[in-house]
């Protein structure tokens, strides 16, 4: 089986995450998460990390050409690849098409209302930042950490109100970018509503076939 590059789509708590880390242990894949990226070349201090970090400080969105120059320099050699938070726009889509042929578009669906339920379920302990759901991997004790006892607590980030924005935002943003790959016919989509298991084996029969 040749590799294939592979993106993979979805709304945030959609699992894209868990997924692609599955994925990569099985098919050795190299994953390229944009955060992951992002945070890696800011703490090296290259030169497009430093011009990242002037956009992170302020808290505004990472420009698009920066983001390709650090995905370029790292796909460009790669034989196969899963890429998790890239691309989010049309724009993105295109410069990555310039770049590189891409196999397989999968996006995990899932709903608003799934989403904030998932979200503003997560919990996390003060002591060693380990992460709970209280909906799919509850404590054993509430509001306590299992490991080390901690205080489990709620990021500002996963309040519900919070969680509806980028969820919006998400939506906008992404919209178009199905579109753009449903045209090209690289796109499939995935139930994200179906356990773990489900959505692993649904996948990797959607790589490996």
């Amino acid at each position: 089986m040749g590799k294939k590059k592979i993106i993979l789509l979805g709304p945030p708590g959609a699992g894209k995450g868990t997924q692609a880390k599955r994925l990569v242990e099985k098919t050795g894949l190299l994953h390229l998460s944009t955060g992951d990226i992002l945070r890696d070349e800011v703490a090296r201090g290259t030169d497009l990390g430093k011009q990242a970090k002037e956009y992170m400080d302020r808290g505004d969105l990472v420009p698009d050409d920066l983001i390709i120059g650090m995905i370029r320099g790292r796909i460009e050699g790669a034989d196969g690849f899963i890429l998790d938070g890239f691309p989010r726009t049309v724009a993105q889509a295109e410069a990555l098409e310039k770049i590189t042929p891409i196999d397989l578009v999968i996006n995990i669906d899932l709903s608003r209302e799934e989403v904030i339920r998932r979200l503003s379920s997560r919990r996390v302990c003060r002591g060693c930042g380990r992460i709970y759901n209280l909906i799919s991997n509850p404590p054993k004790v509430e509001g306590r950490c299992d490991a080390c006892g901690g205080e489990l607590y709620q990021r500002d980030d996963d309040r519900p109100e919070v969680i509806e924005n980028r969820y919006d935002v998400y939506t906008a943003s992404t919209a178009p970018l199905i579109e753009f790959y449903k045209e090209r016919g690289l796109l499939t989509q995935v139930d994200g509503k179906a356990s773990p298991e489900e959505i692993f084996s649904r996948i990797m029969s959607l790589i490996t076939g």
